[in-house]
């Protein structure tokens, strides 16, 4: 449970690492193919615009201005408002940048989030799902569904569960939609597994079935000779892996609605116990986090399973992009014959996955008064013109239509897809938690779990301690949080 920046512009529970950790960056400062592509991708989108032809449906050219609430106007431009621009010249996009939001502790994002919507009245907001269910339940947005039957907009072309999520979190309606998506997949070098005789992994897996497959990789030789059956990435002690255990399988920390902690149950116990045994295994590769001087061929052979050093990892869409780059840069030394399969599952939900995000999520406020000019845009950055260029430079983020998702060496690239999104979000309501716990919490469970790998407690004793302490700890940051609401109205 890491409080990170999102998008939308406020703070929100994500993995150490994923699809927007920036993985991608060049530290060496030589070749910068992140600049690169980013340049590729806007060219990209205004010739695709510009040779598809133009909108003449919309506004029978008049003018229109439509305000967009969106995290940052130099961002918005250059993925979206440039080639819908370039098709539509008589549309111009005003960005309200919500950037400019202040919260101070005590004070609850929604609520400036909406104080400032009611200000600046944007035609068109950019949600997290959080704010869009809270908007949609509201009566905030406009439903798409008259323009999707009008339009005869394809929605089977979307990845699967999207749409049931987004009418789930609209109460039956659609009234929003995001032109793309980050989520993870296992990835798994065929040539090792071909080395030590092994059967590759396959499509929703239990943790307990992944760790296992990685323990049959040897564990002896050397650090720099051995090979590691699964690299874990920076989740490198027991507190760190069992927290993303137990955020793919959707566990909750705390209950926000009465503000309890929910630690110690049998639920987090077989959670750690497993993280305790895989850590203790000696079959995951553990990255250190250190600093790196030299070039962009050795940071890319940094990465444990694009050097060949770990049979398998989990990760995002943009170590697709970093493989092929190492393919390039250093081909005798990068991975070669590889696929992926899906994250391990819950297998009581063998079909669903909470290693998904959807967060610009665009809709229309109900007190626009350029609902259809607004709708024309929103189809087009969810159409086909605009997922195709999308494609090619994925970035960690992939495009929802799933026609093009696709890897031109035939590559199980589904994987990213395959699972739907869960409907539950195992974080809902965690923006409300006070700053002050959040802090207490890495402190005591890194100290708590320490305890158990140094044989010092068991992982009981360990969570019945955390419960205790963080409890405690939540009570007091509420407590201090309401004294200091309560000092804020007596000036």
């Amino acid at each position: 449970m890491i409080r990170t920046p999102n998008p939308a512009g406020h703070s929100a529970e994500l993995p150490a690492t994923g699809p927007e950790s920036g993985k991608t960056g060049n530290p060496a400062g030589g070749k910068t193919p992140r600049r690169l592509m980013f340049i590729m991708l806007v060219l990209a989108l205004l010739t695709a615009a510009c040779s598809s032809g133009g909108n003449t449906e919309e506004a029978d050219g008049e003018p229109v201005t439509l305000k967009v609430l969106y995290w940052n106007e130099q961002s918005f431009h250059s993925e979206y408002g440039m080639p819908y621009y370039a098709l539509n010249p008589d549309v111009e996009f005003e960005v309200v940048n919500t950037s400019k939001i202040r919260v101070s502790e005590g004070e609850s994002y929604l609520d400036k989030l909406d104080e400032f919507i009611r200000e600046e009245k944007p035609d068109i907001l950019v949600l997290d799902l959080e704010q869009y269910e809270k908007y949609a339940a509201d009566g905030r947005l406009v439903s798409f569904e008259s323009y999707l039957t009008r339009d005869k907009v394809d929605l089977d072309g979307f990845v699967p569960g999207l749409i049931e999520l987004m009418r789930s979190k609209g109460g039956g309606e659609l009234y929003g939609l995001t032109p793309h998506f980050s989520s993870q997949a296992l990835y798994y070098n065929k040539d090792l597994f071909d080395r030590y005789g092994i059967d590759y992994p396959t499509d929703r897996m239990s943790w307990e079935d992944l760790f296992n497959l990685a323990a049959r990789f040897p564990t002896d030789g050397s650090d720099e000779d051995r090979v590691y059956g699964l690299n874990i990435g920076y989740y490198t002690d027991l507190f760190q892996l069992g927290q993303r255990i137990g955020m793919s399988l959707g566990l909750r920390e705390v209950n926000p609605a009465d503000m309890r902690v929910l630690l110690d149950s049998d639920s987090w116990a077989r959670v750690y116990e497993m993280a305790l045994g895989a850590l203790r295994s000696g079959a995951l590769y553990k990255i250190e986090a250190t600093s790196f001087e030299g070039g962009y061929e050795e940071y890319l052979l940094r990465d444990p399973f694009i050097s060949g050093k770990a049979a398998m990892t989990i990760d995002g869409a943009y170590l697709v992009q970093q493989i092929r780059e190492a393919r390039e840069y250093v081909p005798d030394k990068a991975v070669k014959n590889w696929d992926l399969v899906t994250v391990p599952v819950d297998p009581a939900n063998p079909d669903y996955m909470h290693d998904v995000s959807y967060y610009n999520i665009f809709a229309i406020n109900a007190d626009s008064a350029n609902r259809d000019a607004a709708w024309d845009f929103i189809r087009y950055i969810h159409g086909d013109d605009y997922a195709r260029v999308m494609s090619k430079i994925l970035n960690g983020r992939i495009p929802v239509r799933t026609k093009y998702i696709r890897d031109d060496e035939g590559r199980n690239m589904a994987a990213f897809y395959l699972l739907k999104p869960a409907v539950t979000n195992a974080y809902a309501g965690y923006a409300d938690l006070p700053d002050d716990f959040f802090m207490q919490y890495y402190t005591i469970g890194t100290e708590e779990m320490q305890a158990v790998m140094e044989d010092r407690k068991t992982v009981a004793e360990a969570l019945a301690g955390m419960q205790t302490r963080l409890q405690a700890a939540l009570d007091e940051a509420l407590a201090n949080r309401a004294g200091e609401g309560a000092s804020g109205q007596n000036e």
